[in-house]
C-alpha cells in the first residue's frame, strides 16, 4: 500500500506540474477572440469547442496565455515566474481599465459587472494568479463605477392602464430594472476570481468567474457575460478529454444568484395608490447547471453540445435531488401530476447546440436551440417543437489578403431569436425565455439576464466585416435589435387605434483592437438610431410603421486598455 501511495503521489505531482488551471476571463478584450480566430486558421487545437469558457492555459497549450505573440516589452522580465523547483507558478494578471458611455439611454451588453446605464461608466480590474502543485488561486476583483444619469423612462407620463400592462406583461416576473437607483452606482466584487484543485483534465473549485456556454459569438442562450459573475462551485474539464470515440468537454455548477434590489421602474403605483409592481420573494436563488459537448472522432471539426439549468429559491432546497436535479425527466407527464415544470417550485431551461469548424476554409458555422418549458409528452413535442423555443445561428469566414502575410478579412453574421412563436401567442403562452413564474426574479443575476444580452423577448441580427492581423483587428459592425417583442405583442398599445409598433434599434459601429508592447487597446464608436423608443404611441397613424417624433439618437462609445506584466 505504501508503494502504491508513493506512486500515486509521484504521478499526481508530475501531472499537476504540467497544469496551470489559469483562465482567460470571459469577455477579455483582444485576446479571447484572437484564439478563436487562430483556430479558424488551423493554428490552435481543433478539439477545443469554444462552447465551454473561460478558456484555460491547458486547452490553449500556452504558458503565458495573455502574451500569445512575442514582441518588445518595457519590462526586463515579464510573464509567469516559477519557483520551488518548478512546482510553483506565479503571474501578475493584466491590469485592465474599460470605459463606456451612452449619451441618451442605456445600450450595450456582454460587459460583465457593468450595468445598463446612461452616462459614463468604468470597470477596473487586476490581480494575480498563483499555483503550487494541484492547488491554484486566481484573484481578480472588479470595481465598477457608473454615472447612472436619468433618462426618458417607460414610466414617464404613462396612464394607469399602460403601467398595469407593463408590469403584468412580464416585468413582475423578471428582475430587470430600467435604472439601478437614482444616483451614481458603485460596486466592488470578487470579479474573475477562483480557487481550484486541478488534477489531469479535471478541476474542482470555488469561483466567481463569468461562464460562457454555447458556440455563439454575440450571444449565448444559456450562459454568458451579460450579467456579473456569480459565486459557484464548479467541476469541469480544463481541456478536451480525448477518447477512442472522440473528445469531450463538460462542466457542472451549483451557484448562488443575487437580486438587484431595484424595482423595474421607479414608478411602482397607479394614480389611485394601488401597487402595480408586486415585490418578489426576498431570498437568494440556487442555480444548478450542466454543459456537455462531444466532438465525434469520425467528423473532424464538428461539436455537439447539450446544456440544462435549474433555478429555485435557496431556502426551498431540501435533499440531494434539489442540489443535483439533472436527472429529472424532460416530459411533464412523468413528473408528479404533470401540472408544472416539475413537482418542485423551480424553473428549468435546456438547449442543444452545434458548431462545425472548417480549418481549410478558415470558416465556422454554429447554432443553438433552447426551450424554457418542457413538453407534456413526446407527442406534444412532435406536434409543437417550437413551443417555448429560442435559437441563434451564426457563421464566420476569414479570407486571406493577396500578397499579404497573415492578413485577413473577417466576415461574420449572427441571428438571435428570443421572441415567442405564433404557437405561444395564439395557443399556449410559453412566457418569455428568461422567466417562467416559479422564481419571480427570472433567469438573472444582479438585475441582468444571464444569457443573451439582447434581452428577454429580444431579436438581434448582427453583421461584421473586419481586417485582422494577429491581435490587431479593425472593422465595422451593424446590429438590428428589436426590443422585447413578447412584451410588444402582449401589450398591444395601439390596438384601439389600429395596431402598435415595435421599438427597434439600428446600430452602426467602428471597432478596433490593437497591441503595442505590453499594452492592449480596444475601442468602439457606435451610433444607434432608436425607432419607436419605449414603444410610445405619440402622433400615431395607421399609415406609418415608425411613429414620427419618437425617434431618438444615442451614441455608445467604448475605450479600454490593458497592461500585461
Amino acid at each position: 500500500m505504501r508503494k502504491i501511495s508513493k506512486i500515486l503521489i509521484i504521478v499526481i505531482g508530475f501531472i499537476s506540474n504540467q497544469l496551470y488551471a489559469q483562465t482567460i476571463p470571459v469577455g477579455t478584450a483582444v485576446t479571447e477572440d484572437y484564439y478563436r480566430r487562430l483556430q479558424l486558421l488551423g493554428k490552435l487545437d481543433s478539439s477545443i469547442s469554444f462552447s465551454n469558457r473561460p478558456l484555460s492555459a491547458e486547452a490553449l497549450r500556452h504558458e503565458d496565455i495573455f502574451n500569445p505573440e512575442t514582441g518588445d516589452s518595457w519590462l526586463k522580465s515579464s510573464g509567469p515566474v516559477r519557483f520551488a523547483n518548478g512546482k510553483g507558478f506565479f503571474q501578475i494578471l493584466p491590469f485592465s481599465w474599460q470605459q463606456q458611455i451612452n449619451t441618451h439611454h442605456p445600450y450595450g451588453w456582454n460587459d460583465g459587472a457593468m450595468i445598463p446605464a446612461k452616462g459614463y461608466q468604468t470597470l477596473i480590474s487586476g490581480g494575480f494568479y498563483a499555483k503550487f502543485g494541484p492547488l491554484s488561486i486566481q484573484l481578480k476583483p472588479e470595481f465598477v463605477y457608473a454615472q447612472n444619469s436619468a433618462f426618458q423612462s417607460f414610466g414617464n407620463d404613462r396612464s394607469d392602464s399602460e403601467l398595469s400592462i407593463y408590469y403584468s406583461g412580464n416585468y413582475n416576473l423578471l428582475d430587470a430594472p430600467e435604472r439601478f437607483g437614482s444616483s451614481a452606482y458603485k460596486k466592488l466584487s470578487w470579479g474573475q476570481s477562483s480557487v481550484r484543485l486541478t488534477v489531469g483534465p479535471a478541476s474542482l473549485g470555488l469561483s466567481n468567474e463569468n461562464l460562457w456556454w454555447g458556440p455563439g459569438v454575440k450571444n449565448s442562450l444559456m450562459m454568458g457575460n451579460n450579467a456579473a459573475g456569480f459565486k459557484h462551485v464548479t467541476l469541469n474539464t480544463v481541456k478536451p478529454v480525448k477518447t477512442y470515440i472522440g473528445s469531450f468537454e463538460a462542466q457542472i455548477i451549483g451557484g448562488r444568484l443575487e437580486a438587484s434590489g431595484y424595482s423595474p421602474l421607479e414608478k411602482t403605483n397607479l394614480s389611485n395608490g394601488v401597487a402595480a409592481y408586486l415585490p418578489t420573494r426576498n431570498d437568494w436563488r440556487y442555480l444548478a447547471g450542466v454543459n456537455l459537448n462531444y466532438q465525434p472522432k469520425w467528423v473532424p471539426g464538428l461539436f455537439l453540445g447539450f446544456t440544462r439549468t435549474f433555478m429555485s429559491y435557496g431556502p426551498d432546497l431540501q435533499g440531494l435531488d434539489d442540489y443535483i436535479p439533472f436527472f429529472i425527466p424532460f416530459q411533464k407527464n412523468k413528473i408528479g401530476n404533470g401540472a408544472g415544470d416539475d413537482a418542485s417550485a423551480r424553473d428549468q431551461r435546456t438547449s442543444l447546440y452545434a458548431r462545425w469548424l472548417f480549418t481549410k476554409a478558415h470558416a465556422e458555422i454554429y447554432f443553438e436551440y433552447g426551450l424554457n418549458d418542457n413538453s407534456y409528452n413526446f407527442r406534444d413535442f412532435i406536434g409543437s417543437p417550437e413551443h417555448s423555443r429560442a435559437y441563434l445561428f451564426g457563421l464566420r469566414k476569414m479570407v486571406p489578403l493577396r500578397n499579404k502575410t497573415d492578413e485577413f478579412i473577417l466576415f461574420g453574421a449572427e441571428l438571435t431569436q428570443m421572441s415567442q412563436t405564433i404557437d405561444g401567442l395564439l395557443l399556449r403562452d410559453a412566457g418569455s425565455f428568461y422567466y417562467h413564474g416559479e422564481v419571480r426574479q427570472g433567469y438573472t443575476n444582479n438585475g441582468e439576464v444571464l444569457g443573451a444580452g439582447s434581452g428577454t423577448g429580444g431579436n438581434l441580427q448582427s453583421f461584421e466585416v473586419s481586417w485582422v492581423k494577429g491581435l490587431k483587428k479593425v472593422g465595422f459592425t451593424f446590429d438590428r435589435l428589436e426590443h422585447n417583442r413578447d412584451f410588444y405583442d402582449y401589450a398591444g398599445f395601439g390596438n384601439a387605434k389600429g395596431g402598435s409598433r415595435s421599438w427597434v434599434d439600428f446600430a452602426m459601429a467602428a471597432e478596433g483592437n490593437w497591441n503595442y508592447k505590453n499594452l492592449l487597446f480596444n475601442a468602439k464608436l457606435q451610433g444607434i438610431k432608436s425607432l419607436n423608443y419605449q414603444w410610445r404611441q405619440k402622433d400615431f397613424t395607421d399609415t406609418q410603421y415608425y411613429i414620427p417624433n419618437n425617434t431618438v439618437f444615442n451614441f455608445h462609445g467604448e475605450l479600454g486598455v490593458a497592461f500585461r506584466f
